[in-house]
């Protein structure tokens, strides 16, 4: 039977425990350039009066920033049963991986809104009813779980991933807490990355905004 201290142990071998609030979301949405060319989105931020310079550049760590909860996917393998002469046995045919949803903070510029109503707009046009080509609409998005240092220890990216469902916003007059939003991602498989080469898939998507 191991004992307190053989599982005090165990863990300081490995690092210690992973903290679930050390993460990174890390995606460049399609058609977003390094600067901002939405013009009413300035106009709208002068009016206001919350109009800043750095609104005119758009930074790939600001999605990270405003990424408040998100999930590691899940897979299941799908079988079939086969009745030999003993008995029914399970045999594997595919896999499914589960959708993830991730949640984030609304800036009062209502930034990840106006975000996620383009993308989908390009997904599923809704005065045309025409679906766009695929590849003009996936990316690819990767998740990193991080240890308390901040450095990677573990990623999944998801290949070709699109947004299926923006959540409703609730406006409540009593309500005095920070507004989110979660949006529910589609894709195609996930792969299990490494320290290594999660932290080049996420250079990668983060120069993808230069193109």
């Amino acid at each position: 039977m191991s004992s307190i201290d053989n599982l005090k142990s165990l863990i300081s071998k490995k690092g210690g425990i992973a903290p679930s609030n050390r993460f990174n979301v890390i995606f460049t949405p399609p058609s977003q350039s390094i600067l901002n060319l939405d013009i009413g989105s300035i106009i709208g931020s002068v009016i206001s009066g919350n109009f800043s310079p750095q609104n005119l550049v758009n930074d790939p760590r600001d999605i990270s920033i405003l990424c408040q909860s998100v999930s590691l996917p899940g897979r299941n393998i799908s079988t079939f049963e086969h009745q030999d002469y003993k008995q029914a046995n399970k045999f594997p045919y595919t896999f499914i991986d589960d959708d993830i949803t991730i949640e984030f903070l609304l800036t009062n510029d209502y930034y990840m809104r106006k975000m996620f109503d383009n993308w989908m707009s390009n997904i599923f046009s809704a005065d045309s009813y025409i679906v766009g080509f695929k590849e003009n609409y996936a990316v690819d998005v990767i998740i990193q779980q991080l240890d308390q240092k901040n450095v990677p220890v573990y990623g999944v990216k998801l290949e070709k991933a699109f947004p299926i469902t923006m959540d409703a916003i609730e406006l409540n007059q009593e309500s005095q807490t920070l507004m989110k939003m979660s949006v529910t991602f589609a894709y195609d498989k996930y792969v299990p990355e490494g320290p290594l080469s999660s932290t080049l898939s996420a250079i990668s998507s983060a120069l993808d905004i230069l193109g």
